[in-house]
């Protein structure tokens, strides 16, 4: 349990490093509420994303992305919307990506993974 959650904060600073370098500002990390939690939320030219971060040290068990299941996707989709309430962001456009994370590099970004039903 201990490795699982160094591994999964280590790539959390990863991908927050990553999108920073891609001119994407950080909002919030690791935001919770009751529904569930959101690893990154960030603007990128003008549209609000919320980042699923799935690390793993290789690939033995699958991919990282296999993770996010319709149950997750719903979690986060929950936690988003009370998100966008609590803050005041109704207007803004929305976006839910996936970054996956193997032996601590960014393997893939999926942008739009899943969408806000």
């Amino acid at each position: 349990m201990i490795f699982n959650k160094f591994t999964g904060k280590s790539g959390e600073q990863v991908a927050a490093k990553y999108l920073k370098s891609k001119g994407y500002k950080i909002l919030d990390t690791n935001y919770r509420s009751r529904h569930g939690e959101i690893d990154i939320v960030c603007m990128h030219k003008g549209m609000l994303v919320f980042v699923e971060v799935k690390s793993r040290k290789n690939l033995s068990f699958g991919l990282p992305r296999e993770a996010v299941t319709y149950r997750k996707q719903q979690s986060i989709i929950y936690t988003a919307q009370y998100y966008i309430f609590r803050n005041a962001l109704v207007d803004i456009p929305v976006r839910f990506d996936v970054i996956e994370v193997v032996d601590d590099k960014i393997s893939s970004h999926i942008e739009n993974a899943f969408q806000l039903n």
